[in-house]
């Protein structure tokens, strides 16, 4: 059973203001405010959850999930999930987190990323039980007029106490006026669909606080405000983002999926653990002290990780494909060579190469070992790739074409370099 196939069947469970602000806590980096959240639990409706998605690159990824299963819980328990896309905010770009000011999309840019966005959601919310919406429905009708009115209810002291943009004005960088529009119109979107609750990363926390001042000014109970986490990517540094190239995309396939969360740093488990499964947290706890004593490889806890991550995403079935294709490619670390096998993968190149330089991922390519850079791209992140006995871990390490030089790819590609005489 697929992934959107789960999510089509979730239905609501009946729990108390309490245990609903129980299972809806876990994880969060901040709640604005609890007591407000509880209050408004034990009002007995329907809730209207508020999430926000700008079709900025065509696919989705393990950090957009983090909020989305926050609203797959609020689903669970009878809530209505209001999913904003923000084709029309796109195309002026999120300043959140930027250094520099973001190139504009143009609207056929936008149309285009947006197409899969449903589908992708669909893995993980009903969708039947979700309003799917564009702000482009009211911020594209908005005349100018309209627009110095929803200006006139924030001030430039107030936008400059945003970090990024605190820093970019002690730095003299350049911020373009249209950038301090963007967290106007996000505010104006809660005001639009009423919401009484709004979810996002912390990056998001400046824009959410700025909605709730102008739900007040039109009259509306002020949103409460859960941000989480923003989780690393594959590189175990950086946010996860497709343009940083540390992304693990919803739409990937389940192998190659499997094989980038077995590529994450140790140091991500506990959190991408509590945030992207459904794992106890008491279980969780205990992982990480298991490891933290050596007594729990943490490769074990990895291999649980992209097991339930796959589950949840693809199906059951791809799991099994998933973890058989790991184990025959990946899993050994050394191989019994024998004569025979050096000299059937022996490769010859032409002498003047003796002592080049190349880019470890085009080395892999030339000499058969992946079928493009991208391949051999994942193949490194995926741990499966060696130098000799070492794992590489750099797609673009440089190495240098010299006699002997083993490389191997799991446990059935390998190349030895020779030079023809």
């Amino acid at each position: 059973m697929t992934g959107a196939r789960l999510a089509g069947i979730i239905k609501p469970i009946m729990r108390s203001p309490r245990e609903q602000l129980e299972i809806l806590r876990r994880g969060a980096a901040d709640i604005i405010s609890e007591e407000e959240l509880l209050e408004r639990l034990a009002e007995g409706r329907p809730l209207r959850i508020k999430y926000g998605a700008d079709p900025s690159a065509p696919d989705l990824h393990l950090g957009h999930a983090v909020p989305i299963r926050l609203l797959r819980d609020f689903q669970r328990l009878g809530h209505e999930i209001v999913f904003i896309i923000g084709d029309f905010t796109a195309m002026l770009g999120d300043p959140s987190g930027q250094s520099a000011t973001r190139p504009q999309l143009t609207k056929e840019q936008v149309e285009e990323n947006a197409k899969t966005y449903a589908a992708q959601v669909g893995k993980i919310l009903d969708l039947s039980r979700c309003k799917l919406v564009y702000n482009s429905e009211w911020l594209g009708g908005l005349s100018t007029y309209d627009i110095i009115r929803l200006a006139a209810h924030t001030t430039v002291a107030r936008m400059l106490e945003r970090d990024d943009f605190a820093l970019r004005y002690q730095a003299e960088k350049p911020i373009s006026v249209h950038e301090f529009l963007y967290p106007i119109f996000q505010a104006y979107d809660s005001v639009m669909v009423k919401a009484d609750v709004e979810i996002g990363g912390t990056d998001q926390r400046f824009n959410f606080l700025l909605a709730r001042e102008m739900q007040r000014d039109f009259g509306q109970p002020p949103q409460i405000v859960m941000v989480r986490p923003l989780i690393p990517g594959t590189d175990g540094e950086r946010k996860m983002s497709k343009s940083l190239g540390n992304y693990i995309g919803l739409t990937d396939p389940p192998e190659e999926m499997f094989g980038k969360i077995m590529s994450i740093p140790d140091a991500l488990l506990g959190l991408y653990l509590q945030l992207l499964t459904d794992l106890p947290e008491e279980e969780i706890a205990q992982l990480q002290r298991d490891m933290d004593k050596a007594s729990l490889n943490p490769r074990n806890v990895k291999m649980r990780l992209a097991e339930d991550i796959v589950g949840w995403l693809h199906s059951t079935e791809e799991v099994e494909k998933a973890v058989s294709h790991w184990n025959k490619v990946f899993a050994a670390d050394k191989l019994e060579l024998t004569e025979e096998i050096l000299a059937e993968v022996t490769q010859r190149l032409a002498p003047e190469r003796r002592g080049e330089r190349i880019w470890l991922s085009s080395a892999l390519v030339e000499l058969g070992l992946a079928k493009s850079k991208g391949e051999a791209r994942r193949l490194v992140e995926g741990g499966g790739v060696y130098l000799g006995e070492e794992r590489a871990a750099d797609p673009q390490q440089e190495i240098t074409f010299e006699e002997g030089l083993f490389i191997r790819v799991g446990k059935r590609r390998m190349a030895r370099i020779t030079f023809q005489s």
